[in-house]
């Protein structure tokens, strides 16, 4: 057995515990401890956060603990959301999410960039994920080995359906393959992720998934898909305004359906 696969017991307690870590960073940081929004975005970009911060709408909470990202709180509408930024890859997106849910949060949001796997449509677009397969190592640490995707809560997407359809850029339903290397996404591993009928490569999907299912939280994935992993001039153009406004839509939709399934 590979280290990544040995010694792993997704049944048994953890140690160390992320309410643990929010404990003593507070104390150290002589923070009290003020609970999150209910709402909840990791946009590993950090465009929707600069573009947030750009036009006057976001507020840095002074409150948040966490060693190493800023959370920000802004209004949508009628919804307060909390958004961290440059959370990238599965570890870092797991870790920030892990201490979100312990401070607070209910519904967790992920919008990244993502590379286009099967021309499905002309990017940049949304693919509301609904598997993703593990290439990565966080996921092994939450759920058995056995399986090979990730999946989202079935109760949960079938709260999304009127995202699916009201949503402009077009959001559609699929698979993505997470991976912790993006710089070697060979052409053997592509034509083989292609083969599987996965849309777009990400890096943090599958490790979320696992998370949500293994501490029982509601995560939603989306990933942005926005290039062709650089294979043409004039790629990574996600749309007015960095697609800030679009992904802004997208998570207002999205969290507007869950409110409304919560009723």
């Amino acid at each position: 057995m590979p280290p990544i696969l040995d010694n792993k017991k997704s049944s048994s307690p953890t140690v160390f515990e992320p309410a643990a870590l929010l404990r003593e960073a507070r104390r150290q940081k002589h923070l009290a401890a003020v609970p999150v929004p209910e709402v909840c975005v990791l946009a590993p970009d950090g465009d929707i956060v600069r573009r947030l911060k750009e036009d006057g709408r976001a507020r840095l909470d002074p409150s948040w603990p966490c060693y190493h990202t800023e959370l920000y709180r802004f209004r949508e509408r009628n919804i307060e959301i909390g958004i961290v930024g440059c959370a990238v890859g599965a570890p870092f997106a797991v870790l920030v999410a892990e201490e979100l849910f312990a401070s607070g949060c209910q519904f967790l949001i992920s919008v990244t960039s993502a590379g286009q796997l099967v021309e499905h449509l002309t990017p940049p677009y949304f693919v509301l994920i609904d598997r993703a397969l593990r290439d990565e190592g966080t996921s092994y640490h939450y759920m058995s080995a056995a399986a090979e995707y990730s999946v989202v809560n079935e109760k949960l997407l079938n709260t999304m359906s009127g995202v699916l359809l009201a949503n402009h850029p077009p959001v559609v339903r699929g698979g993505t393959w997470t991976t912790d290397a993006p710089f070697r996404e060979t052409a053997e591993g592509i034509a083989a992720m292609r083969a599987r009928g996965l849309l777009a490569v990400e890096m943090e999907a599958a490790a979320l998934y696992a998370f949500a299912s293994a501490r029982a939280k509601p995560v939603l994935c989306f990933a942005h898909v926005t290039n062709q992993m650089g294979r043409i001039e004039g790629d990574f153009e996600k749309g007015v305004a960095d697609g800030s406004s679009d992904a802004l839509e997208l998570i207002w939709n999205s969290a507007q359906a869950w409110r409304s399934a919560q009723r």
